[in-house]
C-alpha cells in the first residue's frame, strides 16, 4: 500500500473511532447523575463517616464558577465516552496496524491484549477500593470546625489519575512476558536486576499515587511487586521449556568467542 493509501486508511480508522467516541459521549451525558455518582461515592461516603463519627463539619465538593457544572458534565461525558468506547477504538488500531505484523508478531500482540485488557480492570478496580480508605485517612487531618472544601474539577482529575496509575501499574507482568517472550530479555537477567527492580516500583508508587500517603503507597506497590515475582517466574519457566536460558558470558575471558 502506498504512503497515501495508509494515510487515507489512518484517517477512516481515526473517523469510526471519534464517532464511537462521540456516541459514547453521548450516553456519557444520558447517563450523567449514574456515572457521577459513581466517581463522587468514595469521597462522599468518607465524608459522611467522617461528619458522623467525629462530629465534624462535612467536607463538601464545590463548583466555584456559573459555567462550571456544564463544564464538569462535558468532561464526565468525555471520559465515559472514551471509556465505553474503547473496544472499538482499540479494534481500529489494531486493524491498522495488523497489516504489518508477521504471524508470530500478531500472536503476541493478540496475547497482549487478552491479557493486558483484564489486569487494566483489575488495577482500577483495586484503585477504586483504595480510595475510599485513602480519602477518609486524608479527610481526618481536617481541624475540628473547618469545613473541607473541594473544587468537583480538582477531584475528578485527582480520581482519575489514581485510577489510571492503578491500571497502568498492573500492565507490568505483560510488558515483562513479552519482552522475554520476543527474546529481548531473559529471566536469569530480570532475577539479576529484581533489586533494582523492586527499588524502581516504590519510587513508581510513591511519584505515581496522587494522595502521597505511604499507605495508598504500598497498596499499590505490593501487588506491583507480587506480580513483577509472578512475570519473573513465568520466564524462567519459559526459557528452561525453550531451552534458552541465557549462557554466563563472564565464563569467557575478553579475548575468546563465545557462542552467540
Amino acid at each position: 500500500m502506498s504512503l497515501t493509501g495508509h494515510l487515507a486508511e489512518l484517517r477512516r480508522r481515526l473517523l469510526i473511532s471519534l464517532a464511537f467516541v462521540a456516541l459514547g459521549m453521548v450516553l456519557g451525558w444520558l447517563y450523567y447523575e449514574q456515572v457521577f455518582d459513581l466517581l463522587a461515592s468514595p469521597y462522599l461516603d468518607a465524608a459522611e463517616r467522617l461528619a458522623a463519627e467525629k462530629g465534624r463539619p462535612k467536607p463538601q465538593l464545590t463548583l466555584s464558577t456559573i459555567a462550571g457544572p456544564l463544564v464538569f458534565q462535558l468532561k464526565i461525558s468525555f471520559v465515559a465516552g472514551v471509556v465505553m468506547s474503547s473496544p472499538i477504538w482499540l479494534y481500529q488500531l489494531w486493524a491498522f496496524i495488523t497489516p504489518g505484523m508477521m504471524n508470530k508478531e500478531r500472536k503476541w500482540a493478540v496475547i497482549f491484549i487478552a491479557t493486558a485488557v483484564p489486569l487494566f480492570f483489575v488495577g482500577v478496580g483495586l484503585a477504586y477500593w483504595v480510595l475510599s480508605k485513602a480519602i477518609d485517612v486524608l479527610l481526618g487531618f481536617t481541624p475540628d470546625d473547618v469545613i473541607n472544601l473541594n473544587e468537583l474539577s480538582t477531584y475528578l482529575n485527582f480520581i482519575l489519575r489514581m485510577l489510571l496509575v492503578f491500571g497502568v501499574a498492573f500492565e507490568l507482568p505483560v510488558f515483562i512476558l513479552l519482552l522475554n517472550f520476543a527474546g529481548v530479555v531473559s529471566g536469569a537477567r530480570l532475577s539479576k536486576w529484581r533489586r533494582g527492580a523492586i527499588f524502581a516500583i516504590f519510587v513508581f508508587a510513591a511519584v505515581g499515587t496522587p494522595t502521597g500517603d505511604p499507605v495508598t503507597m504500598l497498596l499499590l506497590a505490593i501487588p506491583m511487586w507480587i506480580l513483577f515475582e509472578i512475570a519473573v517466574l513465568i520466564c524462567r519457566f519459559h526459557d528452561k521449556r525453550k531451552g534458552d536460558l541465557e549462557p554466563d558470558y563472564e565464563q569467557w575471558s575478553d579475548d575468546e568467542a563465545s557462542p552467540i
